[in-house]
C-alpha cells in the first residue's frame, strides 16, 4: 500500500491530507471531520485502517488550515459553517479526478459530527461519483434541504446514549428520498469511547463501503485494527 502526504488546492486555501491507496483499490473514502479534529484524529484513523484492510483507499484530510483551527479555538465561528466544510470536501473530490492512480475510483464519504452534515451536502454535488456515505455520531440535520436530494446510499451510526443526536438523526432520516439506514450502537455515547463501540463503527462502515463501492473484501476480523492510546483534542 502506498501512503503519502498530499496538498489539496481549493479556491481560497490549500488543505493537507494523507492519501493511502492499497493495490487494486476499488474505491476511495474521504473523511470529513467536525471542529477540533483533523486527519490525525485517532478515531478516524482507526476506521481508516479498517477500510484499508478491506482494500479501500482512504483520504484523511484537514478541512481547516492550521491558522483557521487556531482562530476556531477562540471564536468557534467555523464549527457550524457547514457550507464551507461541504465546499472544501466537494473541491477535494474534484481534485481526486486529477490524480491518475485514483481518478476513476468511485467515492465514499465518512463524516463525523458536523462533518456528517458537510458530507451529505457535498454528496449532492457529485451524484454520479459519490456512491456511499457513512455518518458517525453526525449531524445530518445540518444538511437541511440537501437531505431530499441525496442519491448516495447513506448509513447513519449513532450511539444509543447519545440521545439528542439520535433524535436529530431520526428526524433527518425521515427526510431522505433515497436509501438511508440508521444503526444504533447500544450503550455508546457521542465519541464511541465505550469498549467495542468504535470497533463496531469500523465494522459497519467497512461493510457499507465495500458493498457500495464494489469490492468483495472479507469481513472485518475482530481486533484487526488498533486504536492508539494517545490522547488527542478530537471533539468528533
Amino acid at each position: 500500500m502506498t501512503e503519502q502526504n498530499v496538498e489539496i488546492p481549493t479556491t481560497r486555501v490549500t488543505l493537507s491530507g494523507t492519501l493511502s491507496v492499497p493495490p487494486g483499490a476499488p474505491g476511495i473514502v474521504l473523511f470529513a471531520h467536525g471542529s477540533g479534529s483533523g486527519r490525525y484524529s485517532p478515531r478516524n484513523r482507526f476506521v481508516a485502517r479498517a477500510l484499508e484492510e478491506g482494500g479501500l483507499a482512504t483520504l484523511l484530510m484537514d478541512l481547516l488550515t492550521p491558522a483557521e483551527e487556531e482562530q476556531e479555538r477562540f471564536t468557534r465561528h467555523l464549527r457550524f459553517d457547514i457550507g464551507l466544510l461541504a465546499r472544501r470536501l466537494a473541491e477535494t473530490t474534484a481534485w481526486l479526478a486529477k490524480r491518475s492512480e485514483i481518478r476513476d475510483l468511485p467515492v465514499g464519504y465518512f463524516g463525523a459530527s458536523t462533518g456528517g452534515g458537510a458530507a451529505l451536502i457535498a454528496a449532492t454535488e457529485y451524484p454520479a461519483r459519490v456512491r456511499a456515505v457513512v455518518s458517525r455520531g453526525g449531524r445530518p440535520d445540518l444538511a437541511g434541504e440537501a437531505l431530499e436530494r441525496i442519491r448516495a446510499p447513506t448509513l447513519l451510526i449513532v450511539g444509543g446514549n447519545d440521545r439528542e443526536v439520535l433524535t436529530l438523526n431520526e428526524q433527518a432520516r425521515a427526510r431522505f428520498s433515497g436509501e438511508c439506514a440508521l444503526t444504533i450502537i447500544p450503550g455508546a455515547t457521542h465519541l464511541f469511547e465505550e469498549p467495542g463501540a468504535l470497533e463496531e463503527v469500523a465494522r459497519l462502515a467497512r461493510a457499507w463501503f465495500t458493498t457500495r463501492l464494489g469490492t468483495n473484501a472479507p469481513a472485518v476480523a475482530t481486533g484487526s485494527a488498533r486504536l492508539g492510546g494517545e490522547r488527542h483534542q478530537d471533539s468528533t
